[in-house]
């Protein structure tokens, strides 16, 4: 077999040509891996906006909290349930929610765009532990003081700290900021239940919230709950619920972000291809030296590959390392299942990595493969003679 040091000394031996065809894998792979980490950062926002013992109930048939209602005759029969934790006092841990959705500036661009606000209760703050205060402080005139998520503080319009932002027919005054660590829950508006449910006149409920004695026990009490003509609500984990509001718009990126990398990549496939064929038309009569020297087709077709992988890997890195890059930017757009603004970052795993490499060999296989097949079979004679 021809050494891989072969390989490698005819790459850096035709740098103009090699150069060029890595930067355009680099740059194909590169929006196929920042496609993938739009789609992941939203998935790791929503999904870790739930707490893992934490269940949701909704109306059944209803997809998300905006689309619910749940009465306060169904809210009571809930709380009754065994499977609820208790705190100290005694009380189960249970929340009751509104969630509503308002017309907002953004600070940047002065479009509209849509933003919850979030009827809450005291044992809200208790079942989502990962949010905390960070400026100002909790309401005391709750007719007419919010808190606001650190992220639609910084975005929108009247949502800062000691800023007024007017919805329900009131003049809100913002007098706290709390950090919910990247969570869906940052790019909210929250206030207390009875205020925003009379701001907005809408006496019930859109979700329960509850932390469970024991999570083992959810397929039972979701059973119990569907047998009971009482609550025709559908109850999900948390974390099902939140991943689940991802699952359109997330679907839509990828998507496109793969027929884009699938079109681009078709070029870098040709350039690759010209590459290659390039480099066999130059070195015809070394090729016929390594043959007459006792190297069989399938030595030849291996290394001229082999170098074409080569060249692909060394554009899937330098494209992955690029997309790196974005994990410092902030997305904030709708989210398609829920139709509210949502900020999130760029996210990068492992199995993105190694899909990102694997998409960059198959370009680099797919445009070395014919040039490699006609190095192979070319005659000692002619080689030799050319």
């Amino acid at each position: 077999m021809i050494p891989p040091s072969y390989s490698f000394r005819n790459i850096v031996s035709h740098k103009v040509t090699s150069a060029l065809t890595i930067l355009g894998i680099g740059l194909v792979v590169f929006v196929f891996t920042g496609s993938m980490m739009l789609t992941e950062g939203l998935k790791t926002t929503m999904v870790a906006t739930g707490h893992d013992e934490n269940v949701i109930a909704i109306r059944k048939a209803s997809q998300t909290e905006v689309q619910s209602i749940v009465y306060y005759s169904q809210a009571n029969i809930l709380r009754t349930l065994p499977e609820i934790a208790v705190a100290d006092n005694g009380s189960p841990l249970i929340t009751n929610e509104l969630y509503v959705l308002i017309g907002v500036k953004n600070r940047r661009s002065s479009d509209e765009a849509h933003v919850v606000v979030r009827g809450i209760t005291d044992k809200s703050m208790v079942l989502r532990p990962n949010v905390k205060m960070i400026e100002g402080r909790m309401w005391q005139d709750a007719g007419s003081e919010i808190i606001a998520g650190k992220g639609a503080s910084q975005r929108f319009v009247g949502c800062g700290l000691g800023e007024t932002v007017r919805f329900g027919s009131r003049d809100w005054t913002v007098v706290g900021i709390f950090d919910a660590e990247g969570t869906a829950f940052d790019s909210e508006l929250w206030g207390e239940y009875e205020q925003v449910s009379d701001a907005f006149n809408r006496p019930m409920y859109s979700s329960l919230t509850f932390r469970m004695n024991d999570t083992a026990q959810f397929a039972a009490m979701v059973k119990k709950i569907e047998t009971d003509p009482r609550l025709p609500l559908d109850v999900k984990r948390e974390k099902d619920y939140y991943e689940s509001q991802s699952r359109t718009f997330s679907t839509f990126i990828g998507i496109t972000g793969t027929v884009i990398s699938i079109v681009f990549s078709l070029g870098a496939i040709i350039g690759a291809m010209i590459t290659m064929y390039a480099a066999v038309a130059n070195r015809i009569t070394e090729i016929g030296t390594l043959r007459s020297l006792g190297f069989s087709r399938f030595s030849i077709l291996t290394a001229f590959l082999f170098e074409s992988l080569l060249i692909a890997f060394f554009g899937g890195a330098i494209g992955i390392v690029a997309a790196l890059f974005l994990k410092s930017f902030q997305i904030s757009t709708t989210n398609w299942d829920t139709f509210s603004e949502v900020a999130f970052n760029f996210d990068i795993s492992w199995n993105i990595v190694i899909t990102a490499i694997v998409f960059a060999l198959i370009m680099g296989t797919m445009g070395g493969f014919l040039p490699a097949v006609r190095a192979a079979r070319l005659k000692i004679v002619d080689s030799l003679r050319a």
